[in-house]
């Protein structure tokens, strides 16, 4: 299991696929392509040899044939199977995001390029790098994955359910009239960090890099600090309201990730 942190502020365990299994799907789907490759050139020699066209067009047709069979396959079976090849559907992998969201055809292209290439058939000694990289990677990662921000995970287990950041009461109402969005990705990133570690840090940390947070998201919103509250419950009514907008499905309600009393209110 990997832990990932999504975009809304959600954490979640994910179980990483490692290389027998994600092997093992990728030998069904090298056969499938062996047969869509002699398919396709028994299409073209059908069509070209009694034809007496030049002899450049025959080993043009290869080649587009070859890319076809090393790239195309496996991006357009991504980007339709949302992560997932004949392969990876037949042993329950699906391939997400880093941060655990799905994909789309720029990861799923990235990472046919890169698997052509570098990973299996041109420089990768047929599988020879896409195997060592994925050793000794955390999350077992092949070059692919780490070019296109990509991991491999079993998809038919079942996920425990994300806790969700809630804003305290006394903040609700003043993070519903910010514009979360406004944060650049580098900067909602260390807020979630810090918001899913804070209880591992110290308390000198804990005010230190919370107020150097806080006083970075007020600046970056253009908003001036709400009174003298903690720094966990500005931040976290922030991402809250973050994910509010961004998770728009109807769903049950899962464990809060709790806040601290109210303080005395300040004169």
């Amino acid at each position: 299991m990997a832990e990932f942190t999504t975009g809304e502020a959600v954490a979640l365990e994910l179980p990483i696929a490692r290389i027998p299994t994600r092997a093992a799907a990728f030998f069904v789907d090298v056969v499938l392509q062996v047969f869509i490759g002699w398919m396709l050139m028994f299409g073209i020699v059908t069509v070209l040899l009694p034809s007496d066209l030049d002899s450049a067009w025959l080993a043009t047709a290869m080649l587009v044939t070859v890319v076809i069979v090393l790239v195309g396959y496996p991006v357009a079976s991504e980007t339709i199977g949302r992560g997932r090849t004949i392969g990876k559907l037949m042993f329950g992998l699906r391939v997400v995001r880093a941060d655990g969201g799905p994909t789309d055809f720029r990861h799923a292209l990235t990472r046919g390029l890169a698997g052509a290439i570098v990973d299996f058939w041109m420089l990768g000694g047929f599988g020879a790098i896409a195997m060592i990289t994925s050793l000794c990677s955390p999350n077992a990662r092949r070059v692919g994955d780490v070019l296109a921000g990509t991991v491999v995970v079993y998809s038919q287990k079942r996920l425990p359910i994300p806790a969700l950041a809630v804003p305290p009461p006394w903040l609700a109402d003043w993070a519903t009239r910010q514009d979360p969005a406004a944060l650049p990705d580098d900067l909602a990133m260390a807020v979630r960090q810090y918001l899913t570690r804070i209880r591992t840090l110290t308390p000198a940390v804990q005010v230190e890099l919370g107020n150097a947070l806080t006083d970075a998201v007020c600046t970056r919103l253009g908003i001036v600090r709400p009174g003298n509250y903690p720094p966990p419950q500005i931040l976290g009514s922030i991402m809250a309201e973050r994910q509010r907008r961004a998770l728009t499905a109807p769903m049950t309600a899962p464990p809060a990730i709790g806040w601290a009393a109210k303080p005395a209110a300040i004169g």
